[in-house]
């Protein structure tokens, strides 16, 4: 389906996906035959808003450009003089069809979002003889042309009040609704100082530039139809996403959510899962709940921070009993925050789209002045009956890195070597999954890449680079995390010594037969002795496909010339062999050496 007739031909399949709807189309207009048709229309109420411009001027053209392209495109008044270019009206089963195939077809902007009739006033554009707010009238069973719609009328307004009526009105007005107005008017740019609730000369001023701005006399005293309109545009972002109160007694958690864009889930200890719906898919909400001390809210941050809702990029704070974690990546954006009291441990996370800010921050907002602790926390039994995957925490996905390969450590402070296609083009590289670190050299010739951790380690031993050829037929041991990690540990893989060179004649490569998998690649091989004779090498990805069982080794001599060409000191180098050690310590020795080598977008 190309670009330019994808519109077009998702209006008509839509026109035609329901078999209570017939019709006929005709030069003259549209005939629609039955009852049901009648209903249909009337609950056509369901809009798309593609963007929303604070000037007539802007919101008129790009609603002109838009409809060059896209069916069915208008734009209305909002409020507090912002603009809404939509596209509609539909019934909402197709509202959200076109959402979706418009969304995947870059037809429109990712954050386009279903909106209502009640949420339009007067229409700007195209202008004609509907310029009231966008209701649907009635459909008759008569024939109607097929560009002629019905006039209404101005839903109620407030009246409008005079100045001293409008004082009389304020007084009326709460702290909390008087800072409110103050933060809707610095949203509007118009104020400028602090959130107070005292409505000083700061406060009239900027009223009384909004309501020039917005075409009303500037007495700098809002009437109650101006603080609406102002409050009305201030709150569209929540009003666009439902936002409403909600309250969990089994989690003992009340706030505010989101609840026109996602839906409870289940339970799972210790979250509370809401899952999206279709208008924003890459949004979600995980209340947390359960029962701890300071060990268990620590232990938690450190979970969380594996999670995939929670991005690696961004600022991470943990101190006495809260930590707030915030991550940011290509497709999302998500912050968390958690509070330990009375040995309760609540709080909850909100992802949301990257590119979406305005309303995720308002959104977020909300969320946290609204969270109130409840008695009582999420039982460990509660949503007992989900699948366990490994992959899994309590239901959300585990952070997987793009690549895992084995790595050993070549000095006391932790440097490390591994295979150049382990660190190739990653955003991160960490040891052991916890350790950041960085290349510091690369060898492609030989297929080596050097690694230094960004905080010095201690590892619990280092490998001892042999200054001789392994001997022909000799036994020899893989030490490498051969299934990714997964295991926890470093597995040995035992093979032997077939050759001193390549296939092709490389004095830097001993050929091998060894059962050795992708993860085990990097690792050392060692000897009998615990000598490392050398590190595997990736499987062959040439042209020729290989036995399953041969595989290559870059030499130790390779390895220390390259410690050294990298600055690299405290080197053990093994001078003579001296004794077979038993299985049990070289496998201990392996294990300290051994690290897993990860690398992440």
């Amino acid at each position: 389906m190309t670009k330019l007739f994808a519109p077009f031909l998702l209006a008509f399949s839509l026109l035609f996906s329901n078999a209570a709807l017939p019709m006929f189309v005709g030069s003259a207009g549209i005939f629609f035959a039955t009852s049901s048709a009648v209903k249909a229309q009337q609950n056509r109420n369901v809009w798309i808003q593609l963007a929303a411009r604070n000037s007539l001027r802007e919101a008129e053209q790009e609603a002109r450009a838009l409809a060059s392209r896209l069916p069915d495109v208008s734009a209305y008044a909002i409020g507090g003089g912002w603009y809404g270019i939509v596209i509609g009206p539909y019934i909402r089963d197709d509202a959200e069809q076109v959402l979706r195939v418009y969304r995947a077809e870059q037809q429109i902007p990712r954050d386009s979002f279903i909106t209502f009739s009640s949420n339009l006033r007067n229409r700007i554009y195209p202008v004609g003889a509907d310029t009231g707010p966008a209701t649907v009238p009635p459909v008759a069973t008569q024939e109607l042309p097929s560009n002629t719609t019905q006039a209404t009328t101005e839903p109620n307004a407030l009246p409008d009040e005079t100045p001293a009526e409008a004082r009389r009105s304020e007084q009326a007005l709460t702290r909390k609704q008087r800072e409110a107005l103050q933060a809707a008017l610095k949203s509007a740019g118009f104020y400028t100082s602090a959130i107070d609730g005292a409505f000083g000369r700061g406060t009239r001023r900027s009223m009384g530039d909004w309501q020039a701005a917005n075409g009303f006399d500037p007495t700098g005293v809002l009437t109650t139809a101006q603080r609406q309109v102002l409050m009305d545009a201030y709150n569209a972002p929540l009003i666009s996403v439902g936002m409403a109160p909600y309250t969990d007694t089994k989690a003992g958690i009340a706030l505010d959510l989101p609840l026109g864009v996602l839906m409870f889930s289940h339970y799972e200890p210790p979250f509370v899962h809401f899952g999206a719906t279709d208008e924003i898919p890459q949004a979600g909400v995980f209340l947390i709940s359960q029962p701890g001390d300071q060990r268990t809210l620590y232990g938690l941050y450190d979970i969380m921070q594996t999670l995939e809702v929670v991005p690696l990029q961004g600022p991470r704070n943990r101190k006495g009993n809260t930590f707030t974690l915030e991550g940011r990546n290509d497709t999302i954006v998500s912050y968390t925050e958690a509070h330990l009291v009375d040995g309760e441990i609540k709080g909850f996370t909100l992802v949301w789209p990257t590119g979406d800010d305005a309303r995720r921050e308002r959104v977020l907002a909300a969320m946290k002045s609204s969270f109130t602790r409840l008695p009582g926390v999420l039982s460990a039994a509660a949503g007992g009956q989900q699948t366990q995957v490994v992959d899994l925490v309590s239901g959300l996905q585990v952070r997987r890195p793009l690549i895992t390969r084995s790595g050993f450590f070549v000095t006391a402070e932790g440097a490390v070597a591994t295979s150049l296609d382990a660190v190739a083009s990653c955003g991160r590289i960490t040891l052991d999954n916890d350790y950041d670190a960085q290349v510091i050299y690369t060898d492609a010739g030989a297929g080596l890449a050097l690694l230094k951790p960004n905080a010095a380690l201690a590892p619990t031993s280092y490998a001892t680079l042999s200054q001789s050829n392994p001997h022909l037929r000799n036994s020899v041991a893989v030490s490498g995390f051969t299934y990714g990690g997964v295991l926890g540990s470093p597995s040995l893989t035992w093979g032997q010594v077939d050759d001193l060179r390549g296939l092709n004649g490389e004095e830097h490569l001993a050929r091998l037969t060894v059962e050795a998998l992708e993860g085990d690649s990097g690792g050392p091989v060692l000897d009998k002795h615990g000598a490392v004779q050398g590190m595997l090498l990736p499987p062959n990805s040439g042209t020729k496909t290989l036995p399953q069982d041969v595989r290559f080794a870059l030499k130790a001599d390779q390895i220390y010339t390259a410690l050294t060409s990298a600055g690299l000191t405290n080197l053990t180098a093994e001078t003579s062999h001296t004794h077979d050690l038993p299985p049990a310590q070289l496998q201990r020795l392996a294990d300290g050496m051994t690290t897993l080598v990860s690398c992440w977008d």
